[in-house]
This record gives C-alpha cells, structure tokens and sequence, in this order.
C-alpha cells in the first residue's frame, strides 16, 4: 500500500516510497491531513491499513464503500464532488483544446501540472479546495463528518487516484471515455476551423488583387496623382527650401535598367544627363511657383 498516512503518524513505507507519488496524489490527501481532529484520523488510517475498508466501487460521480466497524454489519459510505455543469466542460474542453500537451498528458495517464489552468475559464476547480467541499455520508451513528470510516475512504481514494487520474474527472461529471471523446472532437473542430480561416485569408487575398472587394488607391491608376496635395496648409508651417545642388532623385533611386547600345556608348550617360538637366530646372520651377504662391 502506498498511501500517504496521517502527519505524525509512524507507518512501515519509506519516505522514498511517499515521496513517489504523483503530485494530484498528494493534493488529494492534502484535503483529509488538513482536518483538525488527529486521533481520528490516526483511527482512519489504521482501518485502512489494516483491510477495514472490504469494498470500494465508483459509480457515475459517486464512491460507494463499506468500512467493517464495530458492529456486524459494514457501514455504508458514499462521497461524491459537485458536478461541472455542461456549460462548464464546454470552456474546460475549450481550455484543453488550446494545448496539444494537455492532451497528450491526460492521454498517457498524467495529469498536466497545470491542469487548474484548464478549469480556470469556467471559474470551476478540478480538485477541491477544502474538505468540506468533499461531499460524504456514513451509515455508521457518529455525528462528526468525516469520521473514522469516510477518512479510512478518504486514504484509500488516494491510492485509487495514483492508478487512474481520471477519476477525479469522473467525479467531477466526465468518465474516461466521454472526457477523450470530447476532447477529440473539440480538437477535430479547432483543426477544421484553422484551415476554413486559412481558406478564407487566401480567398480575400485573391479577391483583393482583383480589386473588387478592396480597390486600388486613385494615384495607382493615374500618376499625375502621386505629388498632388489639394487639402489646405497652414501657411507658417510649410517652409519651402531649394533642393541641394545637383539632387535631383536620380542619386537615391539608383542605377537605373537602362539597356546598353554598343554602336552608341554614349547614349546612355548622355540620357542620364538629360534627367539631371530637366529635373533641375523643374524644381527651379517649381521653387519660383511656390514662392508665388506664398507671397
């Protein structure tokens, strides 16, 4: 038996062995360690160490155990958790579908670290809180809850847990089986959707360089555009300058693909030439008109 006993109670198993445990294990047993009556729970954890508990069986959401006691007959016991609602899984299987490790943990029998993330987006938790979130009933006459038999319960729970973490999710509303099933088809429908949102940006792709559905700007079609301005300037904001001596644009646009003629090697410095020159004198041009129209 490798579960965890009582704090401050002595037990046969090595630290090693305690301390192999996986973490949802431990929080679990975590639950019950923290109720304040000790002996009781020293008691518990005897009946459970020593075969008291005869028989333990999940169904649905519910655990159904019977605990020998004193009297002849076994005492009945049932815990169960609260249930996530429909609406509440949907945002868990959501949550899970976002990270492929989640499901590839869960799928080899881990439970994700992190899992509490997961159940985060429907303001639920997986694992209870307190104790008292635990919900329990003994057929036994004590009063107190839990008492001994529920926490023997309890114990043994955690052992259960350690096999098949999926338990816990049982106990929260999914079996095994309905948990990975939904899981796949969430997971079916996020892929469907990635390549249906992958189709549609390549079909308004298509549809935009036909420009029927995001049509070019007017300067593209007509160049006369490209330097014209008609909104209207605040005056002492546009200060008009000469462009430096000999800047005419041909600099900064680079070699330019013009085809060479063997015959004419000329041809094409003097072209460039004739640029240069036109270009000057339309931004003196240029210059004078404006200095007219500030004035």
């Amino acid at each position: 038996m490798s579960i965890t006993p009582p704090s401050g109670i002595n037990t046969s198993i090595s630290d090693d062995g305690l301390s192999q445990q996986p973490w949802w294990v431990e929080q679990w047993m975590e639950l019950i360690n923290s109720y304040r009556f000790k002996k009781r729970l020293e008691r518990a954890w005897a009946y459970a160490r020593e075969g008291h508990v005869t028989s333990i069986r999940f169904e649905g959401r519910r655990v159904h155990a019977r605990v020998q006691g004193t009297d002849e007959d076994p005492y009945k016991v049932k815990l169960w958790l609260d249930v996530l609602k429909d609406e509440d899984w949907r945002y868990v299987l959501e949550a899970l579908t976002m990270k492929a490790r989640w499901s590839a943990q869960l799928l080899a029998g881990i439970m994700p670290a992190d899992i509490e993330r997961a159940f985060a987006a429907s303001g639920r938790r997986l694992f209870p809180f307190k104790l008292q979130e635990v919900r329990s009933e003994c057929s036994c006459p004590d009063k107190a809850n839990p008492c001994k038999h529920i926490s023997a319960v309890y114990f043994l729970m955690g052992e259960r847990f350690s096999e098949d973490p999926f338990v816990l999710f049982q106990l929260r509303g999914r079996t095994r089986a309905k948990l990975l099933e939904d899981l796949a088809a969430y997971r079916l429908q996020a892929i469907a959707e990635s390549a249906n949102q992958s189709g549609n940006a390549e079909a308004l792709a298509i549809d935009a360089s036909s420009s029927e559905l995001n049509p070019p700007h007017p300067a593209v079609l007509d160049p006369t555009l490209w330097w014209r301005y008609d909104a209207g300037l605040d005056g002492d904001l546009v200060v008009i300058t000469p462009a430096m001596e000999g800047d005419t644009g041909l600099d900064a646009a680079g070699e330019l693909p013009l085809a060479e003629e063997p015959r004419f090697p000329e041809a094409k410095p003097r072209f460039l030439q004739h640029l240069r020159d036109q270009g000057q004198a339309m931004a003196q041009q240029a210059m004078l008109e404006a200095m007219a129209a500030g004035n």
